[in-house]
């Protein structure tokens, strides 16, 4: 069995693969970007995939230490992209990366240094 341990990295190197493809700074120029690019899209939808099959995967207790983090609601957004993905809201999915990743890049960190204490 798998551990919190790496489904956190997974999470944060999902994260980190997204900043690539779209850049740290996500303004209008990016967003444009992002959104004639279908090669990024793709690429960024697949991250956010692994990152919420991840999210799903982490066990209930640890998940509780991070409570900020809305589980439930990541591992629900994973089923869209998978069930709907000939209906993906592309404009949904750019606020999603504004205004959901930075928080979830941070508080997915602090899980990872509370599960590395606990190591």
């Amino acid at each position: 069995m798998k551990s919190d341990h790496l489904y956190v990295e997974h999470i944060l190197e999902c994260i980190r693969r997204i900043n690539e493809y779209t850049g740290e700074q996500l303004d209008s120029a990016a967003r444009e970007a992002f959104l004639r690019s279908s090669l990024v899209q793709d690429a960024v939808i697949r991250n956010l995939q692994v990152l919420a099959e991840s999210a799903g995967r982490i066990s209930p207790e640890h998940q509780a230490l991070v409570p900020e983090v809305p589980w439930q609601q990541v591992r629900a957004f994973r089923n869209v992209l998978v069930h709907q993905y000939l209906g993906i809201d592309l404009e949904f999915v750019w606020s999603i990366l504004v205004d959901d990743l930075p928080p979830l890049k941070e508080k997915a960190a602090q899980l990872r240094t509370r599960l590395t204490a606990a190591d």
